[in-house]
């Protein structure tokens, strides 16, 4: 009980005590008044307490939590070990051209990943052949826009051995021409999260009916993606099965048959 209910109940007795001089119809007005006060008090602070729990659960952090993709802690089964410094992929997404054409994305694709992309890109396009991943993913917005301008310049994507590719980075995998993936890289999906809309929180059933609108919105945008990259869309529906605390490994059979990479190799 909250102490508000304890509170309204209280006075609902002292009340009582209150009315005992008077005669017996009155009494039971009075009881009755009191306990009807009593119950919309403690009507009113669950349904307060009910609204709050609902727009908390409902607002999750747009940036990819990093337990979430902890090898120990799977959906199915154990992935690949994970070499990669987890520190290193909470910072914002780096973006470095190495020698041998190769341009490295680490870290989390934060919001405004894509624009910085697309700059390194307009800079220093002509001496890229490939773009290698190592990222939990994040801004899902970010990530097709990257995996889009990767299809458009024809570069290659891969992922190395120890390296993870997982929630949205897959979708910028999928935007390579020709995509590899090294036998122990670490690539899976889970459920998008949904983030606040700007200006203010929703609550209650709005809340609910705003997060399952963006929610569907954006599984059509990843579905045409997909499909436009030339990968099987069947691919997100291990996403759309795993809670956002877990992440689906996908194999390297599975890979190849929804066409998620082009050829396994030793990188």
């Amino acid at each position: 009980m909250t102490a508000v209910a304890g509170h309204a109940q209280s006075a609902a007795v002292r009340l009582l005590r209150w009315a005992g001089g008077f005669e017996d119809g009155a009494i039971l007005r009075a009881a009755f008044f009191a306990m009807l006060s009593g119950t919309l008090a403690v009507l009113y602070v669950d349904y307060r307490e009910l609204s709050v729990a609902e727009t908390t659960g409902l607002v999750a952090p747009s940036q990819p939590v990093l337990p979430a993709f902890d090898p120990n802690s799977p959906s199915v089964a154990p992935g690949p070990e994970i070499t990669a410094d987890f520190e290193t992929l909470r910072q914002p997404l780096s973006i470095a051209l190495n020698t041998g054409g190769v341009l490295n994305l680490t870290g989390t694709i934060d919001v405004g990943a894509a624009a910085r992309f697309a700059a390194e890109v307009a800079a220093r396009g002509e001496y890229v052949a490939t773009v290698a991943l190592n990222s939990p993913g994040g801004s899902v917005d970010d990530a097709l826009a990257i995996g889009a301008l990767i299809r458009e310049k024809g570069f290659a994507t891969s992922v190395a051995a120890g390296a993870l590719c997982a929630s949205s980075c897959p979708l910028v995998l999928a935007g390579g021409a020709a995509r590899q993936a090294a036998e122990g890289a670490a690539i899976g999906v889970h459920q998008i999260y949904a983030t606040a809309r700007p200006g203010g929180l929703p609550t209650g059933i709005n809340a609910a009916g705003d997060a399952m609108s963006d929610a569907q919105k954006t599984t059509a945008v990843i579905t045409r993606h997909l499909s436009a990259m030339g990968v099987d869309p069947a691919l997100w529906l291990h996403a759309l099965e795993t809670p956002p605390d877990r992440l689906y490994y996908l194999s390297p059979e599975e890979m190849a048959t929804l066409q998620l990479v082009t050829e396994a190799a030793g990188l």
